[in-house]
């Protein structure tokens, strides 16, 4: 199982980060999650600068693709290059989900037609300027589609990704151990409350 989080030069470390760390709360011998990129490296809106593991010309072999967000994600729409590469993305096959202003990116491709999405408060004018009505809540599925809108909603998105790839117990133990002490419990229910009502089994 292979799931990349797209990362692109401007990326919100919150967004990519924060992900990688819950995603790989899975160990299992089969299991991978990658920083994908069009470079080598990619420097974040802070100037960290980090080195990419795998590259987004791999996309067809992604098992789930989780689109991160940045200062330049309007630039990157415009990047026909990686929009090409962008347009293989796949919703029948693949879990795709986005993050703040990767939803943009969904919207422009075309994957969000018909379907409400989340997304932060900045990118909220251009996503619905593509035709996307925007929700006033941090996470939204429908089917192999998921956005989240908020830096800290990145929780939910990598939650949902990992309850429908592994199952709700390894969502809510990997959210366990990254919640705060003493607010384990309360943290884990929140978390899975919005995402379960998106579960297939829901």
């Amino acid at each position: 199982m292979h799931i990349a989080i797209f990362t692109f030069d401007g990326f919100n470390e919150l967004d990519s980060l924060i992900a990688l760390g819950i995603l790989n709360r899975i160990k299992q011998p089969d299991w991978r999650v990658s920083l994908a990129s069009p470079s080598e490296t990619v420097t974040s809106m802070n100037g960290v600068r980090l080195y990419r593991q795998a590259a987004l010309e791999e996309i067809d072999s992604f098992d789930a693709v989780l689109v991160g967000s940045g200062i330049k994600t309007r630039e990157i729409a415009e990047d026909a290059a990686v929009m090409r590469t962008l347009a293989r993305l796949d919703p029948a096959r693949q879990l795709i989900g986005a993050q703040c202003s990767g939803t943009l990116l969904l919207a422009k491709l075309g994957l969000l037609k018909g379907i409400p999405g989340c997304t932060d408060l900045t990118t909220k004018p251009w996503v619905q300027e593509a035709g996307i009505d925007v929700l006033e809540q941090p996470f939204f599925a429908r089917g192999n589609l998921a956005t989240a809108g908020g830096c800290l909603a990145s929780i939910y998105l990598a939650a949902w990704t990992l309850a429908r790839l592994v199952g709700r117990e390894a969502a809510a133990e990997a959210l366990h151990y990254v919640a705060p002490v003493g607010e384990k419990v309360e943290y884990v229910e929140r978390a899975l409350a919005n995402i379960e009502p998106y579960l297939p089994s829901a």
